[in-house]
């Protein structure tokens, strides 16, 4: 079969794809001693998970379920739901919102491939931009997002050693200017804020700085706020969400533990969600319009961000603290390092001086029946020769303690020898 460019791009082996289809081989099996700690599934939460049975069991006694299953939506998404939205975050946040500031999708992923492509590559007068992600290691999904080929550039962060053999990322703000006064061109500037592989959350004083060059170079500042404040509010430090005309903000409605319902949302001027809504209508027709009509009652009645804040994000902090505890008991005599957990549900290691691949512990833990990310996927377009690179793993702590432990103690084992 002979493909086009389209076609043998996105259908190359890749990152995203390979371990997504391991993950879903090792989900189905019936073997009782997987030890599953990869993939991003948002835990099942049963006091957040009766809410949501609960809406939906009353959406499906009334008419309403022929409007959520038996017509459109707009291409922009469901009205009433953005309408909500737009409104909770103007209590909120006092941003000066309409629905006309935010559109849906079917996920982040279908999110971040029409922004991507929007804004980066081979433009009108033939030039090529990029997409510029100023802290690696990054969300694998974009990696294989563009349309063109080499559309992504990453910045390598600074190592800062903490106590307790943590460690965490900081933007090299010297190298990110250096790499914007380049004679590259680029179309927006991306980070996820937490960070999904390493649980990471840039400071304020971070953010403002990236929102300062943004704004210098003219281009957009696309934040990935999957896991962030409003919801799920899955952050344990100090942050505060801004937006501004110049900002993209994305979220979703998967970390609420509805990832089956692929909701993703964008925040934005007019004109880049005009332009999602022509690219949803071309691509999707109109959006699923299940989590939004799932979401919209508990939005207008002021009940989503107390579930987050009393259930979600609580359910979250305590299993960071156990992973924590798990990694000083069982890691505390080998040089390995935990990235600092700050928000989402990842723990991200760091295997330093071991000489430990992490393609080579992956697919040795995957005999062992304990499934993992290697990290070398995550650090999109950083030069392979950088060690780093390929000395972490990403681990989902988003599990009961008996599981992390027996993984973690498996890993301990390997790496040991």
């Amino acid at each position: 079969m002979i493909f086009s460019k389209f076609g043998n791009k996105f259908t190359r082996p890749n990152g995203i794809t390979q371990l997504m289809d391991d993950l879903g081989k090792a989900n189905s099996s019936f073997n009782p001693d997987i030890v599953m700690l990869g993939g991003g599934n948002p835990a099942l939460i049963p006091e957040s998970n009766a809410i949501f049975v609960k809406e939906l069991q009353q959406i499906i006694s009334t008419s309403e379920v022929e409007k959520m299953v038996g017509l459109y939506d707009g291409p922009q998404g469901h009205d009433a739901f953005r309408d909500a939205l737009a409104s909770m975050l103007n209590s909120h946040y006092d941003w000066g919102l309409d629905a006309d500031n935010i559109s849906l999708s079917n996920g982040s992923q279908s999110n971040f491939f029409g922004l991507f492509n929007l804004l980066a590559g081979e433009m009108d007068d033939a030039s090529q931009q990029k997409i510029l992600f100023p802290l690696a290691p990054e969300y694998v999904g974009y990696a294989d997002q563009g349309l063109s080929e080499d559309m992504f550039v990453s910045i390598k962060p600074s190592i800062h050693l903490l106590e307790n053999k943590q460690f965490k990322y900081k933007i090299d703000f010297d190298a990110l200017k250096a790499t914007l006064e380049s004679a590259q061109k680029f179309g927006a500037i991306c980070v996820s804020r937490p960070t999904n592989p390493t649980g990471n959350v840039i400071t304020d004083g971070e953010l403002n700085k990236l929102d300062e060059l943004a704004h210098q170079y003219r281009i957009p500042l696309i934040i990935d706020n999957a896991y962030g404040h409003p919801f799920p509010g899955a952050i344990y430090t100090d942050a505060r969400l801004t937006w501004n005309e110049n900002t993209i903000l994305c979220m979703s409605l998967s970390k609420l533990g509805l990832p089956g319902l692929r909701t993703g949302i964008v925040i934005a001027k007019k004109e880049i969600i005009s332009a999602m809504a022509r690219i949803n209508g071309i691509m999707i027709l109109a959006p699923n319009s299940v989590g939004p009509a799932l979401l919209t009652r508990l939005i207008k009645d002021k009940e989503l961000l107390p579930l987050c804040n009393q259930v979600i994000k609580p359910y979250y902090q305590q299993k960071a603290a156990t992973a924590v505890a798990l990694f000083d008991e069982l890691f505390a005599d080998l040089p390995v390092y935990l990235h600092k957990l700050e928000g989402a549900f990842f723990m991200w290691l760091w295997f330093k001086d071991l000489g430990v691949n992490s393609e080579a512990l992956y697919e040795a833990l995957k005999k062992e029946n304990v499934y993992v990310i290697p990290g070398h996927n995550f650090f999109i377009g950083v030069d392979d020769n950088w060690p780093h690179k390929h000395e972490c793993i990403r681990i989902n702590y988003a599990k009961d303690e008996a599981t992390l432990r027996k993984g973690l103690e498996v890993i301990k084992r390997i790496v040991s020898k």
